[in-house]
This record gives structure tokens, sequence and C-alpha cells, in this order.
């Protein structure tokens, strides 16, 4: 059970991202479509939830060897 709430705040924080990534668009975004990030709200949607996602997910931690 405590393994489902982990995993319920892992994918609220990354739709928070992806909100955060439209809003940029919608707010900042770039009017000329030079930008390609600033200028797809689909892209910086998905940018926004895969910087969190990075943020979310722990990597992978190095034992230290023992001499």
């Amino acid at each position: 059970m405590n393994l489902n709430k982990i995993r319920i705040k892992q994918i609220a924080i990354i739709l928070l991202g992806a909100a955060a990534g439209y809003a940029y668009y919608y707010f900042i975004g770039c009017a000329s479509g030079r930008c390609p990030i600033q200028s797809n709200p689909y892209i910086s949607t998905a940018y926004g939830a895969l910087i969190a996602a990075i943020f979310v997910f722990p990597g992978k931690k190095k034992q230290a060897e023992k001499d």
C-alpha cells in the first residue's frame, strides 16, 4: 500500500510538470514559431513532464567499495 502512495505522488508531480510546461507555452510562448519548445504546446507539455520525471525518479546509488 505504501508503494501505491509513492507512485500516486510521482504521477501527480509529473502531471504538475506537464501543466507547468503548457503554462509556459501559453503565457511565455514564442509567437514567431522559431522557438521549437515554446511554439508548440505538445512539445512544451512533454518537456515539462520529462523534467518533472527526471526529478521524481531517483537514479541508482553507487555502493562504496570496501577495501
